[in-house]
């Protein structure tokens, strides 16, 4: 019973997930504008602000969720 519920929670998170990467703007065109937008990003030349920012943090946490939910899943409800 909480193998289902935790996978169930497992496919909706991961549903989340990928709208919020979706809904991201991107910083720039091209593999080397993702490089150099990762970059700039990890050393905080540039902040994020107002949606950007929200989606970001959403990210974060269901990516969080996401690894504690497999890791359930997988190792713990076996």
């Amino acid at each position: 019973m909480a193998l289902t519920i935790v996978n169930t929670l497992l496919v909706i998170d991961a549903i989340i997930m990928i709208v919020l990467v979706v809904l991201q703007s991107g910083k720039s065109e091209g593999l080397s504008g993702a490089i150099s937008g990762g970059a700039e990003q990890l050393f905080g030349k540039q902040k994020a602000r107002g949606i950007d920012l929200v989606l970001h943090r959403g990210t974060v946490i269901t990516g969080t969720l996401l690894f504690v939910l497999a890791f359930l899943s997988a190792y713990v409800l076996q």
